[in-house]
């Protein structure tokens, strides 16, 4: 398909305003870009609570922002984790989004402020979220949930993250995990596949990006072959949960997520994948100005909504 007119439209407004690459910027500057990116998202969507919290985590405290909708707990829990090449973002950049899972699919989100690279290189980011995940899961009851419904999910660097601890999760005896949201995931430090190079360049996330942010992860090139860096590289991905895999037509880490999709499926793990034809890579966080954005966060509430009742 052609790319979406409302993505066109958006993508236009970002050259207006001489948007440059985030590969062309220091890192001070590439945060600041996407948090002023953050801005023009305008108001976020009520919710009934929200309380900012430091945990306990492997290399000091994990600040935390936990999201309570307008429910009867116990709740569900989503144990969330941010996008931004493990290099950019945070609580605020991907406020709007928790709101509206929370809200979307009746549970208590918990979004993490894992440690950034290259301050804090693999496997940092990594071990914090599964951190945030035993934390979550062992005082569920006093955040109003439930124990027995904790899923995970992420978008972009945060989609590798989830599917990283979802590995961890199953490889270190728990904690136990009911699904897996993951919206355009990086999933393997290879930059091999036709989405990569039919998406290198126009659609806002560039193949050069990619390359910038893995680099700024990985301690070296070699990390990039561990599973927990590239869950794409696991060996085995039986005994994984449920999963639900988002990608994005025009975005360079379409085919990678779609073969983890795959993976998952031929390993006997119940997986939907669903693919936005005309999107581009970031555009979840987009539904102030992208319907099938707005489609998306109603998708994937529904499928967090259904794994919860399955328990």
């Amino acid at each position: 398909m052609p790319l979406d007119p409302q993505a066109r439209a958006l993508l236009d407004q970002f050259a207006a305003l001489g948007a440059q690459s985030l590969s062309s910027m220091s890192v001070p500057d590439a945060r600041r870009a996407m948090e002023a990116l953050g801005a023009m998202r305008g108001e976020p969507v009520s919710i009934k609570h929200t309380a900012d919290r430091r945990i306990p985590g492997p290399a000091g405290e994990i600040p935390v922002r936990v999201y309570t909708p307008a429910a009867t707990a116990p709740l569900p829990l989503l144990v969330y984790f941010h996008g931004g090449g493990w290099v950019l973002g945070g609580i605020e950049t991907h406020d709007g989004v928790c709101r509206e899972l929370a809200n979307g699919a009746g549970c208590v989100v918990v979004s993490v402020d894992y440690r950034l690279a290259p301050e804090h290189k693999y496997p940092a980011a990594a071990e914090d979220c599964y951190a945030a995940t035993q934390w979550a899961a062992a005082h569920a009851a006093d955040l109003g949930g439930d124990a027995a419904r904790v899923a995970i999910g992420g978008d972009s660097a945060g989609g590798n993250l989830a599917a990283v601890v979802a590995q961890m999760a199953r490889d270190r005896g728990g904690p136990g995990v009911v699904f897996q949201l993951l919206i355009y995931p990086a999933t393997v430090a290879a930059f091999d596949t036709p989405s990569y190079r039919d998406n290198a360049e126009g659609y806002l996330l560039t193949t050069v990006d990619m390359r910038w942010f893995w680099n700024h992860y990985l301690r070296t090139p070699a990390d990039g072959e561990n599973a927990y860096a590239s869950p794409l590289r696991a060996a085995e991905l039986a005994g994984l949960p449920p999963a639900m895999v988002i990608t994005a037509e025009f975005d360079p880490l379409r085919d990678e997520g779609e073969r983890y999709a795959r993976r998952l499926e031929e390993a006997g793990v119940p997986v939907r994948l669903s693919r936005y034809d005309g999107m581009i890579h970031g555009f979840f966080g987009m539904t102030q100005f992208l319907d099938k954005a707005k489609t998306a966060v109603q998708d994937a509430s529904g499928n967090l909504r259904l794994a919860f009742s399955r328990r």
